[in-house]
């Protein structure tokens, strides 16, 4: 009774559809199709009742003439046989049975009621690596240690299913403020060139994590066709939702402006969950360790005091934006192997900055 599909021209029949579940496997789906290949027959129709014995799949099907009398189902198994094609009467069945993978994605757990739970904190996270962090002991401007460090850790939370975006500084090339005035050079034409050592940092970050598999895209602020995708805030996101990893580059694309402030603004344009910015230290200290050896890592503060007490995390401008937007912000250490992917995870590392104490960001 099987036929195949090329007897049928596409202008000979009318096509239904309709999709039933039924006990085969675990929760597996059939896709029905119903041509009918006689398109005078005006008044054919159909009814279906679909149940399951011992894995066969049965059929009603019948005219409007037939309404009333008995109604005899087609049986026929579908236990083993992914697709079908049964022809009777003046109907075509096509059965099509998509293939369902039987594993739950990385990072996610299912609940007693079958609902996603996500064993993660943080879903899209915004990294923020400065540029002396990349300089490593500052043998050289760039270390390809530090780089692929960086790029083994963020691979390994990428193929979690965790999305992240990283925005690089330029310190260990140039620092715009510490050249302004030097030799006539002004602060504008300073932070500029700055913002040209963040791409060069970007590019060679990129390069590093595509030698070992991860899909990266490098974004600038203002437009390098060239070498870098200009940076439009749509594209970043599908980026992001692709798997990908975005490297930001360039600050924000003006003057006076830090790269922890283009960090902050990035990460609240693409809707990211928080900043993580990896440093050369721990974390937030209570007192400069570099004159105190007895000062206190501080595991939590809030915006408010970081405002308040001045504290050296990140530039006013930051901090505030963070704080308009309610993005949480982790300090730690860079140099520390796992820090990475355990601060992307939403582990406990280094000094968190929120809200209030009893902040809804509760630490794990």
């Amino acid at each position: 009774m099987a036929i195949s599909t090329p007897f049928i021209s596409s202008s000979s029949f009318n096509l239904f559809s309709f999709s039933l579940s039924s006990s085969l496997g675990c929760f597996s789906t059939h896709q029905v199709t119903f041509l009918r290949t006689n398109p005078h027959h005006n008044h054919n129709h159909y009814s279906h009742n679909h149940g399951t014995s011992n894995g066969r799949l049965l059929i009603n099907c019948c005219s409007s003439s037939e309404m009333g009398s008995s109604q005899k189902p087609i049986n026929m198994s579908c236990s083993v046989v992914k697709s079908w094609v049964i022809n009777f009467g003046n109907f075509i069945v096509f059965n099509r049975q998509p293939q369902m993978s039987s594993m739950s994605p990385f990072g996610v757990t299912f609940n007693e009621a079958g609902m996603s739970k996500s064993s993660f904190k943080w879903r899209r996270v915004l990294l923020k690596v400065s540029g002396e962090a990349l300089a490593g002991d500052h043998t050289q401007n760039i270390d390809p240690k530090i780089t692929m460090a960086i790029a083994r850790e963020v691979a390994s939370v990428t193929r979690l299913g965790i999305e992240v975006a990283i925005v690089v500084g330029g310190g260990n090339i140039f620092r715009g403020s510490s050249w302004a005035g030097c030799s006539g050079l002004d602060r504008s034409s300073a932070d500029y060139i700055g913002m040209l050592a963040t791409v060069m940092n970007a590019i060679f970050l990129q390069a590093t994590m595509e030698s070992i598999g991860i899909p990266t895209r490098v974004q600038t602020a203002f437009r390098m066709s060239e070498v870098a995708e200009p940076y439009i805030r749509r594209r970043a996101v599908r980026h992001l939702e692709k798997g990908r990893v975005v490297i930001f580059a360039a600050g924000t694309g003006n003057p006076f402006f830090t790269t922890d402030t283009a960090a902050a603004l990035r990460c609240a344009e693409i809707n990211a969950e928080v900043v993580l910015k990896a440093t050369n230290v721990d974390g937030v200290y209570e007192d400069d360790p570099r004159y105190n050896p007895n000062a206190r890592l501080l595991d939590t503060l809030t915006y408010h005091e970081v405002t308040s007490k001045d504290l050296s995390v990140m530039d006013m401008t930051a901090i505030t934006l963070c704080q308009e937007n309610n993005i949480p912000v982790v300090v730690f250490n860079l140099s520390q192997a796992g820090n990475i992917s355990k601060a992307i995870k939403g582990e406990k590392v280094g000094t968190l900055i929120c809200g209030t104490w009893n902040s809804t960001v509760a630490r794990t």
